[in-house]
């Protein structure tokens, strides 16, 4: 929880706010629609659309609390009908919501994907627990670095997280190539593969909003830009990926139930 500068315009005060709303309602829509979808999916996928609504159900919580959060931290007012003016509360300004979340979700995130492939159930368990306790770890490399205000400390703890953030994205990108090419049809394979790049195209999003403040950027438009970066990347971590794994169990249900209805 660090302090937030003063001096924010209107429309960087706006632009924080509108984001975070958008995160709001993102995340709570996609959780209503994939609990929704879970009948409509074979009993093999329930598991993983289950989790899928779980996580986008932890980010809307999260959200809502970072909002409320960003509106105790400020007034904003206009006099006489001039322009809107924005001030400080003293209320502190909590994004450690943010890592909480992602503590909780991220691991989630991979454990769906491998789910709604439907490996070999030692490959499912092997993968469910390096991927997620590589990727938890890297979440709680990255906090100390992110509430810090020197640079020097900042790219240490962003370079230390990097390395266990470069083996999951490697094995999205390769590792899980030939299990992708197994999925029982072309149109499964193909949202596999999908979902495995939308998450390393999300992914490197992160460092790089991280690293805005650490390449010479600060004060309000920074802390825009963060919180702005943030949003979005995890509408597309969490929401687009989820509608990913829902047509993923989708297909998959399908297949399967056409092949029930083959004669013997």
């Amino acid at each position: 929880m660090a302090p937030l500068p003063d001096g924010f315009s209107y429309a960087e005060w706006n632009a924080t706010y509108n984001a975070l709303s958008f995160g709001i309602a993102a995340m709570g829509s996609a959780t209503i629609f994939f609990w929704l979808q879970l009948p409509n999916v074979t009993k093999n996928y329930r598991t993983a659309l289950t989790i899928t609504g779980i996580v986008t159900l932890i980010a809307t919580y999260h959200y809502i609390r970072i909002f409320n959060s960003w509106s105790e931290a400020f007034t904003v007012a206009s006099k006489d009908g001039g322009d809107y003016t924005v001030k400080l509360t003293g209320a502190p300004f909590n994004d450690g919501y943010r890592y909480v979340d992602w503590l909780l979700t991220v691991p989630l995130l991979l454990i769906e994907l491998i789910l709604v492939m439907k490996l070999p159930q030692a490959e499912t368990v092997s993968l469910s627990w390096k991927l997620g306790l590589a990727s938890a770890l890297m979440v709680a490399l990255g906090y100390p670095g992110e509430i810090q205000e020197d640079l020097s400390v900042r790219w240490f703890w962003w370079c230390l997280s990097m390395i266990p953030f470069c083996y999951v994205v490697f094995t999205l990108a390769v590792g899980l190539a030939e299990s992708t090419s197994k999925q029982p049809s072309p149109a499964a394979a193909s949202l596999v593969s999908a979902a495995r790049y939308l998450t390393v195209l999300s992914w490197c999003t992160y460092p790089f909003v991280y690293m805005v403040k650490s390449v010479g950027l600060a004060g309000p438009a920074a802390t825009m830009y963060e919180q702005v970066g943030y949003s979005i990347a995890d509408v597309m971590a969490k929401a687009v990926f989820g509608v990913l794994i829902w047509a993923i169990a989708a297909e998959k249900s399908a297949v399967e139930e056409s092949g029930k209805l083959l004669p013997n």
